[in-house]
């Protein structure tokens, strides 16, 4: 797939995608979303992507959904490509397909971030920010409800009171905020942002097993909706039961003992254990 929203680059086992509307403050579009889409699938099948980080081109993150079209803008029945039916989000596409990732995601957020562009960031990962970022969940000031998942990642991330504040003002907020609302990780200066950002995935990169990190990462995310902790200690025996025996695993004690780097072997594109996936994918009706 050739893009035109996005920039695709690997390097050092590091995938940076870049939202590449910057004339537009990189609004999000339905080519970006499938380009997006299509990159995290793209992703998943490249043993050599052992991370992700995400950013925007430009002055801005990403400024919301692309308005340009009016005051029809979110109304799916007007859209020429609408498909019968009931219409999904467009944005809950991305975070779903995001969501399943099986490389670790750090979002980058450059500049304003507003709309899907502050929903597309909460399955990420690691979320830091520059002090020239600005977020907002501004669905009230628009007359339309939260989308893309956040009504199920956000609260989780930062707490239900502070999603509502959030989401029911419709403001847009300074770093500063996200940070103290724990949305943020850390906030840096405008130029050492992506730095630090190739920094923080050169380690998981340089230092971890992808197939391990794979599983930890669906793990903790999917046990985010379990009713109870035996449904985390079934997954955990299952995988300790995999791993204990792998040939990452006695690299992983190997490397310690003789004080070397580890070189784990196994690929996430054919060494993930037989239990994965363990859920069942969930229908949209």
């Amino acid at each position: 797939m050739a893009y035109s929203t996005i920039l695709y680059e690997v390097e050092d086992n590091v995938l940076t995608l870049t939202l590449n509307r910057p004339e537009k403050l990189n609004a999000f579009n339905r080519d970006m979303m499938y380009e997006m889409i299509n990159a995290f699938d793209r992703a998943d099948e490249d043993d050599n992507v052992r991370a992700i980080i995400v950013t925007g081109a430009g002055r801005g993150f990403c400024a919301g959904a692309d308005l340009s079209v009016g005051a029809d803008t979110f109304n799916a029945d007007a859209r020429e490509d609408r498909e019968s039916g009931l219409q999904r989000d467009g944005g809950g596409l991305l975070t779903l397909r995001i969501f399943e990732s099986k490389k670790p995601v750090i979002a980058a957020i450059n500049g304003p971030a507003v709309g899907i562009g502050a929903t597309m960031l909460l399955p990420m990962d690691i979320r830091i920010c520059s002090t020239d970022a600005k977020i907002g969940f501004v669905f009230s000031r628009r007359g339309i409800v939260p989308e893309a998942c956040s009504s199920y990642f956000l609260p989780k991330i930062v707490g239900i009171s502070q999603a509502l504040d959030w989401c029911i003002s419709g403001r847009v907020f300074p770093c500063g905020d996200a940070l103290a609302g724990g949305l943020v990780r850390s906030v840096h200066e405008p130029d050492e942002l992506i730095a630090v950002a190739k920094t923080i995935a050169g380690e998981i990169a340089t230092n971890t097993s992808a197939v391990s990190v794979a599983l930890i990462r669906q793990m903790l995310w999917k046990m985010l909706g379990a009713d109870h902790p035996m449904e985390a200690h079934k997954v955990d025996s299952r995988g300790i039961y995999y791993c204990g025996k792998s040939d990452d695993v006695k690299e992983g004690v190997e490397s310690f003992l003789e004080k070397r780097s580890a070189e784990f072997p196994l690929k996430v594109s054919k060494d993930m254990p037989e239990f994965y996936p363990w859920w069942k994918e969930r229908e949209f009706f």
